[in-house]
């Protein structure tokens, strides 16, 4: 009777899978036996699920357990986001301004890439409406008188300026916009993932309250896919992103629908 019990208590893959990535986060390693007790089943059935990970890229296995390797921990926001690849994103974002045209209304994501953007867009010095859940974007674009800067509502981010959930998603649907700029935590194969499941949540409701959207990502995003799926490259007008991309990469790119922009970023 105990061992049913705990058999019908067992967390479904999906949500053992998501629970060993969260304790590798906090712990960045475990054993085996620490999984077992934690989630309740079996050495076997942890050993599986490690396998399983490990395939996926999203760890590395260890003598009895699995640990977290930083150049894997593309579930979780990497703490120097915002200063990395700088001549890459500022060459995205100059490209990504090419799209906006005067009196047109562009939604601006949240992100160092993005902002990259924003400092590109306002630098134009044409009238447009700007719509964004981002504090830094709001205050790159404020400072252009040319800009209309409406700032979505929602809680703040712990340690960000990003501001997601209610008020800001409900006041999107009500919005139709030309453009939306998007970003990303990491990009896999044909599909584009984030952090967190409100991080996920606010990028989608972004996505639906325009009528085209492009995503701005330099070569560092293309890596294994994060905790939350945020949508396929058919949802998407377009991808910029800079020529650091690995060969294979790109042609596994060039192989789909989506339209592909390679910014050059010489001597970057």
């Amino acid at each position: 009777m105990k061992d049913d019990h705990r058999k019908n208590s067992e967390p479904i893959p999906a949500q053992r899978r998501a629970m060993i990535l969260e304790r590798l986060r906090v712990l960045g390693s475990v054993s085996i036996a620490e999984l077992s007790d934690y989630l309740r089943v079996s050495a076997s059935t942890v050993r599986r699920d490690l396998d399983d990970l490990m395939e996926e890229g999203a760890l590395e296995r260890s003598h009895g357990g699995a640990v977290n390797p930083r150049r894997l921990l593309s579930t979780f926001e990497p703490a120097n986001a915002a200063t990395t690849a700088t001549a890459q994103k500022m060459a995205i974002g100059m490209e990504a301004a090419r799209r906006v045209t005067p009196g047109s209304s562009v939604i601006l994501d949240a992100g160092s890439t993005v902002d990259a953007a924003a400092r590109a867009v306002s630098a134009l010095a044409v009238p447009l409406t700007v719509v964004t859940n981002s504090l830094s974007a709001a205050e790159i674009c404020g400072a252009s008188s040319m800009l209309r800067v409406i700032v979505v509502g929602g809680a703040l981010r712990p340690k960000s300026g990003t501001l997601w959930g209610e008020p800001g998603q409900s006041f999107l649907c009500s919005l139709q916009a030309d453009l939306c700029f998007l970003g990303a935590h990491a990009i896999t194969e044909d599909i584009v993932t984030e952090s967190s499941i409100e991080g996920a949540d606010i990028k989608r409701s972004l996505m639906r309250a325009a009528r085209h959207t492009i995503l701005l990502a330099d070569s560092s995003k293309f890596q294994p896919r994060s905790f939350c799926k945020v949508c396929d490259f058919h949802d998407l007008a377009e991808l910029i992103t800079d020529d650091g991309l690995p060969k294979s990469v790109r042609r596994s790119l060039e192989g789909t629908t989506l339209k592909l922009t390679v910014v050059p970023c010489a001597g970057a």
